[in-house]
């Protein structure tokens, strides 16, 4: 089995500078780039992905992950259509309740029977079908054939049901554990059953937490904090605590980050990604493929709020230097 390797890139270069970061990793050897949708920024996630389709040529460019409240879903599947129609057949959109945007846009986020309508909507307008907004029938003049995927980024059980049922997949954060990918999977699975739909069919991509460095001090992440308040494990979501427990670590929702010993720290991270040198990245993917059936990641930079548009310019150079030769190797 391959394994493909995604990243997040954050808007935090000027457009023309963060064009170049991403052929830049192109050339290192990742297979996608995923763009968050934060408004607040100034800069467009959409803007941002024209621009890079204009540049590559092989990767996979997605944002990760829009929301349906400060984005109707209309437009959604409007600039689906639209970045298609620049990068064909490497392009799809991820779709969630939302977060630091919808935050940001002081609206509360989604709930799940707005993203269900939502999620429908979208992938019906992209087959070409007419849909109801308010009683008025609207359909896409111009639609892309065959229509991209929409997936549902999701991190806990109810997500990945709803993801399993609606959509075309789920990139999901729930660890590289096999434990826990298979508790996922079956949650993804029992969606599928409800809409009688082949889980077999829907794509996969595991977020995967990175942090390049010394391993005694990258396994800190999971004793701070992400911003006051959130503990970095319950960032995006507390869902995290959810999968853990599903391998054996039992953590309150309220945890203190400092109350988390280092031995503990040690396997919340194994658990969870590749926090270490990039050797040992390189080896807990493969140690994922093989244990898990893991076939596509997207690595997520570990950070926290005020370093959230910080370029990952050293997982980057990790990937090039080690992980992607490791990983063809």
């Amino acid at each position: 089995m391959t394994l493909a390797v995604d990243i997040r890139v954050p808007l935090g270069l000027p457009l023309p500078a963060l064009t170049d970061f991403i052929r830049g990793c192109e050339a290192a050897g990742f297979r996608g780039v995923g763009i968050h949708d934060h408004h607040h920024i100034g800069r467009d996630c959409y803007v941002a992905l024209a621009a890079a389709a204009a540049t590559t040529s092989t990767l996979a460019l997605y944002p990760v992950t829009s929301n349906t409240v400060t984005r109707h879903p209309l437009v959604l599947a409007a600039l689906a259509t639209s970045l298609t129609e620049l990068a064909p057949g490497r392009s799809f959109i991820t779709v969630g309740p939302g977060f630091l945007s919808v935050e940001g846009a002081g609206e509360r986020r989604a709930s799940l029977a707005d993203l269900r309508r939502a999620v429908l909507a979208i992938r019906r307008l992209l087959a070409g079908e007419t849909v109801e907004f308010n009683g008025v029938p609207v359909q896409l003049r111009t639609r892309p054939v065959p229509p991209p995927p929409v997936l549902l980024t999701a991190s806990g059980p109810r997500l990945l049901e709803l993801a399993g049922e609606v959509a075309d997949g789920a990139v999901m954060l729930v660890g590289l554990d096999a434990r826990m990918v298979r508790a996922a999977r079956a949650h993804l699975a029992a969606g599928a059953a409800r809409a009688e739909r082949d889980p077999a069919t829907l794509r996969e991509i595991f977020i995967t937490p990175i942090a390049v460095g010394d391993r005694a001090v990258m396994r800190q992440w999971p004793r701070q904090w992400f911003r006051p308040g959130q503990p970095w494990l319950a960032y995006p979501s507390r869902s995290t605590l959810h999968w853990l427990r599903e391998a054996g670590v039992d953590l309150p929702p309220e945890h203190d980050p400092s109350a988390i010993s280092e031995a503990q720290a040690e396997t919340i991270c194994d658990l969870l990604g590749l926090f270490g040198p990039a050797e040992y990245c390189a080896e807990r993917l493969l140690r994922a493929r093989e244990e898990a059936e893991v076939a596509r990641v997207f690595l997520f930079p570990a950070h926290t709020a005020a370093t959230s548009y910080e370029l990952p310019w050293a997982e980057v150079e990790a990937f090039r230097r080690v992980i992607g030769p490791r990983l063809v190797g």
